[in-house]
């Protein structure tokens, strides 16, 4: 009975507390550690609650060891905790339902109206109106882009709202309010500073800096091994980043298309992970690094290419990918696992490339044939048709932007920042990435793992796919080589990103010289969802900020509680 009786008040004060004025946040003075969970109920203090019958037979029930059983833990959980990014933002869809006329009346009672008010006095610093193109600035300075897919109803209500504006330009707090309210939660927490790159356009222009010292390099030449290659300027130079929270930063010739080449080997690498396992995948492939030319006639102790990062293996993994069907079909399973990476961003296809590859690759044909005396392959394979396979994957095109979403992808443990989507699971990702750290950049990879100590992939168009895991992902791109293969002006810019920050996997061991450190504090612990907690924290430093709200007394504000903190809309008088 007592455990009926606990639930549904529970329920009902839950509810209840959904049809309060949202905004409003209490003092500091919260419930024990211990019950916790309660807090979520409103935020209610213990003097509050101490008045309130319903909430004294709460705090009483939590304190039964009879109700520490686990079939009412379950009861529990089931109204006291929110943790999922869109049942908060259903919630504040619910609370904007009501319309402008629930905001004011609100606003008139002296209750701080809600997140997006608060968001807009941050934004207008005082102004009751906004200019779109302000909004605009201040949301690129946080690192989110206007086109970022998670901001496409927030972008097309505004370009709606625009055109039915006096003057085509100018947003008031209602009409502001209407238009962000769809992504209220991701635009809180970027105003706030709680991506994983918190002071983005300082660090971007660390980046900028980084990206001109290597731009002075002229040595290295442009691959012509493949005809196609030899075609590209060696002037062009490129720098794209994508952070795990989706914020972005590109310097350069970072539109211009190249093919992935090598660097497309770790991705397919993932895909038959993915699709098969880790197990299956390297009863082919071995996981050595191989100490020799990555296109090497030569294969291990086994039999087995050494790793899927040299051409045997590459060729090997492509034959493991969707073995049953045509090559058409293959040919589109990749290209769209690769666009899901890149959050639905460039990637194309050169056939000129292709055709070029296929004309010149008497090696790759060698190897292919190599590795069918040895019976590398899956019984039944066409080798002739994998290694065609093969070419296309390798003529994939890319920019330096939508490779590095890719690159983002795998920091942020296969799930896409722009999209949310997962694309690979966490056992493809992870064994993706350590073989890159290990075999990724040709027989410069042990030296690489030294200096730089980050996964990375490297390609004969120039590109280097590196990986900064939990954190984001990278692409740089130059055709001039060295003599490895690995582009020169890209293993300078990875060797001075490291030199400035503490990115290197062992920089940040005890008693460590410490460098630069971009992230916010705890950046390894970043909430990724909001609670109902959340939104207390989001009020209060969002309110601290704005200059036109002002803290009022319990009195003035009409509320019922005499430890009720409010803000309240007031001019303030200089």
């Amino acid at each position: 009975m007592l455990h009926f009786r606990s639930s549904t008040v529970l329920k009902e004060l839950f509810e209840a507390t959904l049809k309060r004025p949202f905004p409003v946040y209490r003092e500091k003075t919260w419930l024990p550690t211990g019950s916790r969970c309660f807090c979520c109920l409103g935020a209610t203090s213990v003097d509050a609650r101490a008045t309130s019958a319903p909430l004294k037979l709460l705090n009483a029930a939590a304190h039964r060891p009879a109700l520490r059983t686990a079939p009412r833990a379950a009861s529990l959980r089931s109204y006291c905790v929110k943790t999922e990014a869109e049942e908060v933002e259903e919630q504040l869809k619910k609370d904007g339902a009501g319309g402008e006329a629930d905001s004011d009346k609100r606003r008139n009672a002296g209750i701080l109206p809600s997140l997006e008010d608060l968001l807009f006095y941050t934004v207008a610093e005082g102004q009751e109106t906004i200019p779109a193109h302000k909004f605009l600035t201040a949301l690129k300075a946080t690192g989110l882009r206007s086109g970022d897919p998670r901001l496409k109803e927030c972008m097309e209500t505004l370009k709606e709202t625009l055109k039915k504006t006096s003057d085509g330009v100018t947003l008031d707090r209602h009409l502001f309010k209407k238009c962000v309210q769809s992504n209220i939660v991701l635009l809180t927490q970027a105003f706030r500073k709680k991506f994983v790159i918190p002071d983005f356009q300082s660090f971007t222009s660390h980046i900028d800096e980084l990206y001109e010292n290597a731009k002075n390099l002229t040595g290295g030449q442009v691959a012509d091994y493949i005809p196609q290659l030899a075609k590209f300027s060696p002037d062009l130079w490129a720098v794209s980043l994508c952070t795990v929270d989706g914020q972005r930063h590109t310097v350069g010739d970072t539109k211009v298309p190249f093919c992935m080449q090598s660097c497309v080997k770790p991705l397919k690498y993932a895909v038959a992970v993915h699709d098969h396992s880790t197990e299956y995948v390297h009863s082919f492939i071995g996981k050595e690094p191989s100490g020799l030319r990555f296109n090497k006639l030569f294969l291990n102790e086994d039999d087995k290419p050494h790793n899927p990062m040299v051409n045997a293996g590459a060729i090997v993994c492509t034959s493991l990918i969707k073995q049953s069907v045509s090559n058409a079909e293959k040919f589109d399973y990749v290209m769209n696992f690769l666009k899901k990476m890149a959050g639905n961003e460039y990637v194309g296809f050169s056939n000129a490339t292709f055709q070029s590859e296929r004309e010149s690759g008497d090696r790759n044909f060698a190897i292919g044939y190599y590795l069918k005396e040895k019976k590398c392959f899956p019984e039944g394979t066409d080798m002739t048709s994998v290694l065609d396979l093969y070419f296309q994957l390798c003529s994939i095109e890319v920019t330096c932007e939508s490779a590095s979403v890719m690159a983002a992808t795998l920091a942020n443990g296969g799930i896409c920042p722009i999209t949310g989507e997962r694309v690979l699971n966490p056992e493809a990702v992870r064994n993706t990435l350590s073989l890159m750290h290990s075999c990724g950049m040709y027989d410069f990879s042990g030296q690489f793992a030294f200096h730089v100590g980050l996964p990375a992939k490297s390609g004969v168009s120039g590109g280097i796919l590196l990986v900064v895991p939990n954190v984001m992902g990278i692409m740089c791109w130059s055709p001039p080589l060295d003599k490895l293969g690995n582009s020169v002006r890209g293993i300078q810019f990875c060797t001075d990103l490291v030199e400035l920050f503490n990115f290197h996997n062992y920089d940040n061991l005890r008693h460590f010289t410490k460098k630069h450190d971009p992230r916010r504090e705890g950046g390894d612990q970043r909430q990724q969802t909001f609670g109902p907690m959340d939104y207390e924290s989001l009020q209060q430093e969002l309110a601290l900020k704005a200059p036109l709200w002002k803290k009022v007394s319990p009195a003035e504000s009409n509320e019922d509680s005499s430890t009720t903190v409010v803000y309240r809309m007031d001019k303030v008088i200089e």
